[in-house]
């Protein structure tokens, strides 16, 4: 396993350095063109969440990104150190539903595999967004 960390403050003009980072990274692990963007899309839609609904705009504090690239998965977490979110209301609003915004909940579950919301620590919350690689599946590591 290879594991990149990145500390950032919650300051979108840094945004960039994540997607830059995470295009790289799914570069090296072969994902395609379109899975590469989406994948980068998505990261950069969660950390722009944490910064808008758990951080209120505050430019000042914490996100660390945690990247694991591993044989059969590309895995990246998110931490931060905010108000806890109750995962049970993270949800996507109704694609019917036409309007600026509110979709960036859909475009992280449909680009990547797994998505799983941690709010149990005693300070913040973790996201983990888990995307195979390419030839790769969950049924493949089922014991993993």
């Amino acid at each position: 396993m290879n594991q990149i960390e990145i500390k950032l403050p919650s300051d979108p003009r840094f945004l960039k350095v994540v997607r830059s980072s995470i295009s790289h990274v799914g570069e090296i692990c072969r994902l395609s063109d379109e899975e590469c963007n989406a994948v980068t899309i998505a990261v950069d839609e969660a950390i722009s969440n944490v910064i808008k609904h758990t951080y209120n705009g505050d430019n000042q504090q914490l996100i660390v990104v945690s990247i694991d690239i591993m044989d059969d998965r590309l895995q990246i977490i998110l931490r931060d150190f905010g108000k806890k979110v109750d995962p049970k209301t993270i949800k996507p609003r109704n694609l019917d539903d036409i309007r600026p915004g509110g979709l960036g909940v859909h475009l992280i579950k449909t680009t990547m595999d797994i998505v799983q919301y941690d709010n149990s620590l005693d300070v913040g919350n973790q996201l983990t967004m888990t995307k195979y690689l390419p030839g790769k599946t969950r049924q493949m590591n089922a014991s993993s």
